[in-house]
């Protein structure tokens, strides 16, 4: 494998942890949404990621891959709010199943593999300079 396939994974790898952290901001910004477009509680919603891996036939196209993104299946927190237009005959209304503290620790989960696949290509970009260097 050359070291500039390098840049073809580690690229893959920052689109698909681009999209882990749109999909967390969306959770997060509609954690407190009593409702959504289609009249429901908000649910939550999660990529869900395929490794390609490496092989010697086609090196440039392994990597990761965003496969599906998937909605989140625990039923919506109930609050009891009786003041609230959508409260049912009991007093509760149906709240979005984000967990913000959930959603915080995946967001930095995620920073942080974006900052690391940064990293590599930083050190792979240095790695073939100095190879460079070397002939002069």
């Amino acid at each position: 494998m050359s070291l500039s396939n390098i840049f073809t994974i580690s690229g893959s790898a920052l689109t698909a942890q681009s999209m882990r952290l749109n999909l967390v901001a969306s959770n997060i910004a509609n954690a407190e949404s009593a409702t959504s477009s289609t009249g429901q509680p908000y649910r939550g919603r999660h990529v869900v990621f395929t490794a390609i891996p490496v092989s010697l036939d086609q090196p440039q196209v392994a990597g990761v891959r965003v496969t599906s993104v998937v909605e989140d299946t625990t039923p919506p927190v109930l609050k009891y709010d009786p003041a609230n237009p959508l409260a049912d005959a009991r007093g509760y209304v149906n709240m979005p199943n984000v967990n913000p503290v959930e959603e915080m620790a995946d967001m930095i989960s995620a920073s942080r593999s974006y900052q690391t696949n940064v990293e590599v290509m930083n050190t792979a970009k240095t790695l073939l300079q100095k190879t460079l260097q070397m002939g002069q």
